[in-house]
């Protein structure tokens, strides 16, 4: 109500962010729980804002955005880096990993991680926690997010293979823990996607996996990893529901993009490397 009262109207993109246009000018606030950032290229209203705000709520101003909800976030000359490296550290060191040998990759290839009979359980609670805290770091490692969609559908019941699939991501982090999301500029906010699928991948229900990633302006902004809810019947299915999974995050993002005050003005692209899922796209009657 205290942003509404200022002029500032919710985002319908994102219900965290709220948005004041002026004079060809934009001051964004985006809140989470009682920390907030505001940004924009309005400095006259953003100073403004931070006074309103002193004056309704107990604040404390921290100054230029380094930290934010475990991201750090750095300025280079390249551009803006964020990054979780303490939060992998903390990680490693409270799982004791910190002197493992480090993993080529977060997982096997033609890994045949499932539920079986004979499978031997391991700690419920300490799996559900790592794979909680590997969900968050996924965030800024999108290299991470088709080994964490994996371990993450073992929560009920995990088994100590599932343990060490847990166990193998970390020690990949070992080695990549200073990874993480480079914004540069690139002179345009075309909107790309890249979407993908397999076909039955999974061995305990056979429902295939699909996975996207997405551009804004030249830099990867979003990515999604997950099991597909429904067993498709050829491997064009699995690749057209993944494609729809993708187009629906290219339509959010122009949409977010769009009341920033920065509609894009050139066509979106998805791609994908399934000839019989294009086809059906272009022709879906």
């Amino acid at each position: 109500m205290a942003m509404k009262n200022n002029g500032f109207k919710q985002c319908n993109s994102d219900h965290t962010m709220f948005l004041k246009h002026r004079k060809g000018k934009v001051t964004t606030l985006i809140i989470y729980v009682d920390d907030m950032i505001i940004t924009g290229n309005d400095k006259q209203e953003i100073s403004q804002l931070q006074d309103y705000l002193a004056t309704e709520f107990e604040m404390k101003d921290l100054g230029g955005l380094k930290y934010f909800l475990g991201i750090e976030v750095a300025r280079l000359q390249q551009g803006i880096f964020l990054s979780q490296r303490k939060y992998v550290l903390d990680l490693l060191t409270d799982t004791g990993m910190l002197d493992y040998k480090p993993a080529d990759t977060p997982i096997v290839q033609n890994h045949h991680l499932g539920e079986y009979p004979d499978q031997v359980p391991t700690n419920k609670e300490r799996y559900q926690r790592l794979v909680g805290r590997l969900i968050y770091l996924s965030h800024t490692l999108p290299d991470i997010a088709y080994a964490v969609s994996v371990v993450s559908q073992f929560m009920h019941s995990p088994s100590e293979d599932h343990m060490n699939a847990v166990l193998r991501i970390l020690r990949y982090l070992k080695s990549a823990h200073g990874n993480g999301l480079m914004f540069s500029k690139h002179g345009h906010l075309n909107i790309d996607g890249y979407s993908d699928a397999d076909w039955a991948g999974n061995v305990t229900d056979r429902k295939s996996t699909s996975g996207y990633f997405t551009f804004v302006g030249g830099n990867l902004v979003t990515w999604r990893s997950k099991k597909q809810n429904v067993v498709a019947l050829s491997s064009a299915e699995a690749e057209f529901r993944g494609m729809t999974k993708g187009i629906c995050e290219l339509l959010w993002l122009r949409k977010l993009l769009t009341e920033l005050g920065y509609k894009p003005t050139s066509t979106m692209n998805l791609f994908c490397d399934s000839k019989a899922a294009i086809a059906i796209a272009q022709n879906p009657v």
